[in-house]
Order: C-alpha cells, then structure tokens, then sequence
C-alpha cells in the first residue's frame, strides 16, 4: 500500500519529528522547505527544496510534485501543514513590515496554497491535511500579532477545507501542540519585555521543565491524527490526545 506524506518545516523541531516519525512508519515523505534535517535524509526523506516565502513559487514546486505523486495512485495522502516563523515580535506600529508580510507568506499564505494544491493533485483514496496551530490562534497577545493572525487564519482554513470537500475519503484538522522544546520557544524568551511583555511566560515555561520533547508531540500527533478517524474541521491539541 503506497502512502505518500508532504511535511513542511523539516529542517528541525516538531516538522523534523513528525516526518521522521512517519518514515518509520512506512510512508513516503517529501519535506517542503529550504533544508533537511540530516537524519530525515539518512531515514529516506526527500527535500522540495523552496521557500515558502516566495508563496508562487513554492506553490508551483508543490503542484508539480503533488500531481507526480497522485500518479502512483496511492491509498493514503497526507499534506502536514507545520512549517511557521514567530517573528516578527513587536507591537503593531512597531515592526518592520517587509517580515511582517514574510510571516504572513509563511504561516499562512504557503499553507493556503499548499492545501490548494494538495486538494487538486489528490482526488481519490484517503486524503488528510493536519494544520499545525497554536493556542494563540485563540488570544491576542501584545508583540505576536504577526503569529496569532496567522494561525486564526491556519485554523479558519481547516474548516474551509471539511465544507469544501465533504466527501468521506477526505479530512482536514488542526493540531494545537502545546509548548514544545524547540527553537521558536528559545526565541520567545530571547525577546526583550519591551516588545513582548509576557516573555517571563516562556522563561517560566523552560525553567519548570514544562516544555515537551518533540519527538513525543509528534507521536501523538501521528497516532491521534494520521492513524485514527477524524472529525473534519475540528480542532485537537496535543492534551487531549495524550490523554486518549
């Protein structure tokens, strides 16, 4: 049985977790991003090397790879939307508005089109799209502006995506997973307080041992999302699930 898998953000972190996790398992998985991580390369993963902040572009590369794939008429498709920038952290008013509009291409214009592209090359057998979100697609919080709009947005699109196409071989969800042990957390409370002001949140975070391992949110992930039935549309988190 053929399984092909798109992961983006796999230089690293939970993208690198989750596609190693799914090559373990037996799938096919290409990373969409600017890089590799080295172990996903010795595991059998496959780079599409672009950058999702030139979102025609990597729309372009996306399709192309995505129609090849669907050619092998495989059983199981599977899009993972994971690949996001914190930056830039700053008030409105206060940001450099050349990144504000890359975070906005990356964490949500790439993964729009991604979808789109997806949906189009993928029209048969059993079709999944997981979102990777955030808590804070549901709260404001002051200097995260850029991150919050764009994971509202994220989890907006996963709910476009089960009305859009209703039909029983296909789901899309959002994945909110928690605090994780990666680098974007290590920016966070890098931040000065003057541009993010619940900074001391993050450290409490990191010196309380709260942050999960990667690899265990990917887990979860891969065995509550990929490998069970899902409620189109709906959105998860990592609490939920590793509580069964």
């Amino acid at each position: 049985m053929i399984r092909v898998a798109f992961v983006t953000g796999v230089s690293r972190g939970l993208g690198e977790a989750l596609a190693g996790g799914l090559a373990a398992a037996g799938w096919q998985v290409t990373g969409i991003g600017r890089s590799l991580a080295p172990a996903l390369a010795r595991q059998g993963v496959e780079l599409l090397s672009c950058d999702l902040r030139d979102v025609e572009a990597a729309a372009s590369a996306a399709e192309a790879a995505m129609r090849a794939a669907a050619a092998a008429n495989p059983a199981r498709a599977l899009l993972v939307n994971n690949a996001a920038v914190a930056g830039p952290i700053g008030r409105l008013g206060e940001v450099d508005s050349r990144e504000l509009a890359q975070s906005i291409a990356v964490n949500l214009a790439a993964t729009v089109v991604l979808a789109n592209a997806f949906c189009a090359a993928f029209t048969r057998g059993e079709r999944r799209i997981v979102n990777v979100s955030s808590g804070l697609a549901a709260r404001a919080m002051t200097g995260a502006a850029a991150y919050s709009v764009a994971k509202c947005g994220m989890e907006m699109l996963t709910r476009a995506l089960a009305v859009d196409h209703s039909d029983r071989g296909f789901a899309a969800v959002t994945y909110r997973p928690g605090i994780i042990d990666t680098p974007m957390q290590a920016y966070m409370r890098s931040r000065p307080a003057s541009a993010l002001p619940e900074v001391s949140m993050f450290t409490r975070f990191h010196e309380g041992g709260e942050l999960v391992d990667p690899a265990r949110v990917a887990e979860v992930a891969i065995a509550g999302l990929v490998d069970r039935e899902v409620e189109s549309g709906r959105t998860y988190s990592y609490a939920e699930l590793a509580a069964g």
